[in-house]
């Protein structure tokens, strides 16, 4: 589950990144607030942890603001996930960039309870690692397709 955090720096980041797509002003932190429904004093930590990230950019003066610096196509969720979340592994010995030896674990080959979480983290993680920011923008029924699709039981040919 992500946090509400999460939430939030995804909204803002559709914001700057439809922003950017029609005519790319900066826009000032009340604005990002209003058209993403996130509230201001969450939003200043989100945006610099975005910025710091290198995701978005800041300028100063009477046209200043925040603007997306990467093209929305190569933002990746998985990448604000974990700058905002911290890792996506549901245990830490599965954990690609924040690893850790289970305290109570005998043997990692043998553990049913990693075999278990395993299989459907990989498959989570190949499914996230591929959505961008630009997948946010779309049209989400395509989205909504799969996932019906995905969770649909499945009926015996006959």
């Amino acid at each position: 589950m992500i946090t509400q955090k999460t939430k939030y720096a995804l909204k803002a980041l559709m914001v700057l990144a439809d922003e950017k797509a029609q005519d790319g002003e900066a826009l000032r932190i009340e604005t990002i607030a209003e058209r993403s429904g996130a509230p201001k004093r969450f939003l200043e930590h989100i945006l610099l942890d975005l910025k710091r990230a290198g995701l978005i950019g800041s300028r100063r003066g009477r046209n200043g603001g925040y603007e997306l610096i990467k093209e929305a196509r190569s933002v990746s969720l998985a990448e604000v996930l974990r700058l905002i979340d911290g890792p996506l592994a549901p245990l830490p010995c599965l954990s690609r960039k924040a690893y850790q030896r289970c305290e109570d674990c005998v043997d990692e080959e043998t553990c049913r309870i990693r075999a278990v979480f395993s299989g459907f983290y990989w498959s989570y993680l190949v499914m996230i690692e591929s959505l961008t920011l630009a997948d946010l923008q779309m049209d989400a029924e395509p989205l909504e397709r799969f996932a019906r699709q995905s969770l649909a039981p499945e009926t015996p040919e006959g």
